[in-house]
């Protein structure tokens, strides 16, 4: 069997969360296997409102064999267990997502249906009576428990690219200052052959990794990918974020506020808050928008408002040729269920998993572009529910949203759901069965009927079944320690310059 000549030229093109998360687990993964170099403009921003995450980073952060109070300290980083849902079903109303399982499943029904036959038989606690992970988050509570505690971080998106960074250079990462002008291709494959900077420099590579944001220089510029537009279905087109100073402690979650035209997020870090509107610019226009965030915001604001176009929606082919879509440039779903982050970070490992030793297998792309689509796919049906399963008809873009037609696949599963109480997780994907019953039920989506292995339990059982998993998640929150408390003592970094 040949050798394959090494090292491997991998160019990231693009800085950011995306470029240093993709250079730092290349670079940490493969050693001397792969020369990793970055090219990236300080003249040209990136996005960074990315602050809220989901808990695979947990392992990923693990993977690369990163400290978490390290990286909690530099990222000025809160523990995150869930988004309160507020006014998405019908104003003056919430529900919290939260990361953990509730209840106790059996191997043939989740415990949504137990809970649901307790319902009829008069027990009346409220589903998230039964969840760890939703009760410590509403009663400001946290701490490591292992293997029982589900949960991600809140933090700042900029210090977590300017931590991966210096990890990645350290471990052998080149980093080179400047702007892209142009993409070279051979001329008989069409693949790129190098990147052209200002300066009248160039930049050969093997395979080139898409980091570049919206504008997509490579995958879409060069190469014209093709793009499916999902707007039709997920109609906020519009956000503006801004940063202000903290008025009271952080909580453990995210809030997420519905409003007449969209949205509105609010993220505690240490030092700070995160807030942000996301809006369709067909029912708001983006003036209206910046006034309704900066009239709801708390504390000062600490910098100029960041207004932010987009089109929801994914690249038709992410690796195409010897280029690799990696973030923005890959497609966007609206930040709603923080996943933009996760999304690099599949991207990230898929290409790892992949990698090519010597000439880049068609099959390779054909595996990777159908994973990272079907990932896409799946987050955004749980995105739309979100519009879709509502009561609110009180403006028009309510009213929009409710009327709206819908992928077949997210038809299903509600309506299974609503039939018959029943999820089913498909293959890897990102959302468990209780994400999707928690959002279900909270947007208003009742089933109608529920596992008959449930009415299985004598009345006496069912009370002590459904008592007891309360008693168990009510004395463990209780035993707590508050979440602004715990994260001084693990990870507090007052030292740490606001960003």
């Amino acid at each position: 069997m040949k050798q394959p000549s090494l090292p491997r030229r991998i160019v990231v093109a693009g800085g950011g969360t995306a470029g240093w998360m993709t250079a730092a687990a290349l670079a940490r993964t493969l050693g001397p296997v792969a020369q990793v170099t970055l090219v990236e403009s300080e003249q040209i921003g990136t996005i960074g409102v990315g602050e809220s995450t989901i808990p695979p980073l947990v392992a990923y952060n693990r993977i690369l064999g990163i400290d978490e109070a390290d990286f909690m300290r530099a990222t000025q980083a809160t523990f995150k267990l869930g988004i309160n849902f507020e006014h998405w079903r019908v104003p003056g109303e919430s529900y919290f997502h939260s990361f953990g399982g509730t209840g106790k499943d059996h191997w043939s029904a989740g415990f949504q249906h137990f809970w649901m036959h307790g319902q009829a038989q008069g027990h009346d606690a409220p589903y998230g009576d039964y969840c760890l992970e939703l009760q410590a988050a509403q009663a400001g509570r946290f701490s490591h428990l292992p293997d029982r505690m589900n949960y991600a971080y809140q933090l700042d998106s900029g210090l977590y690219a300017k931590f991966l960074r210096a990890m990645a250079e350290g471990d052998g990462t080149t980093r080179i200052e400047g702007r892209i002008v142009a993409v070279d291709l051979y001329g008989t494959s069409g693949d790129i052959a190098a990147l052209r900077l200002d300066g009248d420099r160039r930049i050969e590579g093997d395979l080139f990794i898409d980091c570049t944001g919206f504008r997509a220089l490579l995958i879409e510029g060069a190469l014209h990918a093709g793009y499916d537009d999902w707007t039709h279905w997920l109609p906020c087109d519009g956000a503006v974020a801004v940063q202000t100073a903290s008025e009271r402690p952080p909580v453990p979650y995210t809030r997420a506020i519905a409003h007449d035209a969209g949205w509105q997020w609010r993220i505690p870090l240490q030092h700070r808050q995160g807030n942000g509107i996301v809006y369709c610019s067909a029912f708001m226009t983006p003036d209206a928008a910046l006034q309704m965030l900066l009239d709801s915001v708390e504390g000062e604001t600490l910098v100029q408002p960041n207004p932010i176009r987009f089109r929801t929606g994914a690249r038709r082919r992410q690796w195409h040729r010897n280029c690799v879509a990696v973030g923005l440039s890959g497609g966007f779903m609206e930040p709603l269920e923080s996943t933009s982050i996760h999304l690099i970070q599949r991207a990230v490992l898929r290409i790892l998993r992949m990698l090519p030793a010597g000439a880049i297998s068609p099959r390779d792309i054909a595996e990777f572009n159908d994973q990272q689509m079907a990932d896409m796919e799946q987050i955004r049906d749980f995105l739309i529910l979100h519009y879709k399963a509502t009561d609110r008809r009180d403006t028009p873009f309510w009213r929009h949203c409710a009327s709206m037609s819908v992928p077949d696949s997210l038809t299903h599963r509600i309506e299974l759901f609503r039939e018959t109480g029943r999820i089913f997780r498909k293959n890897e994907e990102l959302f468990a069965e209780n994400s999707w019953v928690q959002v279900m039920m909270g947007q208003g989506v009742t089933p109608q009927s529920y596992h008959p292995v449930a009415a299985k339990l004598r009345p006496q059982e069912l009370e002590h079944l459904l008592a007891t998993l309360r008693e168990q998640v009510s004395r463990t929150v209780a035993a707590l320690p508050d979440h602004g408390a715990y994260i001084a003592r693990y990870c507090g970094a007052q030292d740490v310059a606001a960003a």
